[in-house]
């Protein structure tokens, strides 16, 4: 999860999405927010959902490939890992192409990626088109998800359903 100072009008979505994610029992799931300097694991507090929206605000910038560098930790199992980052996609660090190479080493390694895009108080996205668009041609499809979609997105990434096809069938209902 971004926890960017850019990140604060969605803090409270990423919060939902993360705890969401974090009570599957079906799926490990780690949790782990960053900004530009630092990147906390939150899964301790995956327990109680309070504690995960409101445990860690870290502001600041952000760097991607610094929290998918950390993040490669969990990776064990290509073909049955699923990362889902949780941003707007404005790295401010210098090392965004050094993210795309590596979002784009760990896709072709068969790992399954999505990027769940921050949502304004209104409810649209908001999020850096440019990043989302070199992400989305890798293989990793970002998406400006409500909670209440969020079980038909992850059943179609984990069922490995064509998700440009997904998105066009949520865009038309």
């Amino acid at each position: 999860m971004d926890q960017s100072g850019s990140m604060h009008s969605a803090l409270i979505y990423g919060g939902i999405m993360g705890a969401i994610l974090a009570s599957m029992p079906a799926v490990e799931t780690d949790v782990v927010a960053f900004n530009h300097k630092e990147v906390v694991d939150l899964t301790e507090h995956c327990v109680d959902p309070v504690d995960l929206l409101f445990g860690v605000q870290l502001g600041g910038a952000e760097d991607y490939w610094m929290a998918t560098n950390y993040c490669e930790r969990f990776m064990h199992t290509s073909s049955k890992t699923l990362y889902i980052l949780i941003a707007d996609l404005y790295d401010t660090s210098p090392n965004e192409k050094r993210f795309v190479r590596k979002m784009e080493h760990l896709l072709e390694s068969g790992i399954r990626a999505v990027t769940l895009l921050a949502i304004s108080d209104q409810g649209q996205p908001s999020y850096n088109e440019n990043l989302a668009q070199k992400l989305s041609k890798l293989g990793m499809p970002c998406f400006g998800c409500v909670p209440d979609r969020l079980p038909e997105l992850l059943a179609a990434v984990l069922k490995g359903n064509d998700l440009t096809k997904f998105a066009s069938e949520v865009r038309l209902s």
